[in-house]
């Protein structure tokens, strides 16, 4: 995405990736949060904080659950 810039953000991934590098990594950004995939960390995605909040509350809740 274009847009925003993320020089110098710290990207972080969840305790619970595996070893690996199969997962996302996301960066609190000034007015979003981004997300890039680990193992290919070229185009990103961006986020509002309220759109994160509610992905993340929606994941937490098993909403996305396929079990």
């Amino acid at each position: 995405m274009e847009g925003f810039g993320d020089a110098g953000a710290i990207w972080r991934k969840s305790v619970h990736s595996g070893a690996h590098n199969n997962c996302v990594e996301v960066a609190d950004l000034p007015g979003v949060i981004a997300v890039r995939d680990s193992k290919s960390p070229g185009p990103k995605l961006a986020f509002t904080r309220r759109q994160w909040r509610a992905f993340a509350d929606r994941v937490k809740s098993g909403r996305f659950d396929t079990t």
